[in-house]
């Protein structure tokens, strides 16, 4: 069977960090800033860990055994 490739979208959506986990931007960051308060612009603009149910399925689409 052939190797298995990297899923480009999810390569740009999803980073490994140091120990492993998996971390992923929030939405609603990229528009519409004007009716946001500055508190939740800042609260998004951290990274935050994939749920557990979802990275399994991630790391399949990262190509990583």
């Amino acid at each position: 069977m052939p190797k298995m490739k990297t899923s480009k979208t999810a390569a740009k959506r999803f980073k490994k960090t140091g120990t492993g986990k998996l971390r992923r931007e929030q939405a609603n960051n990229q528009h519409l800033f004007e009716k946001k308060s500055s508190r939740r612009k800042r609260r998004l603009e951290a990274d935050v860990d994939v749920h557990p149910g979802d990275a399994k399925k991630i790391k399949r689409l990262l190509a990583e055994r």
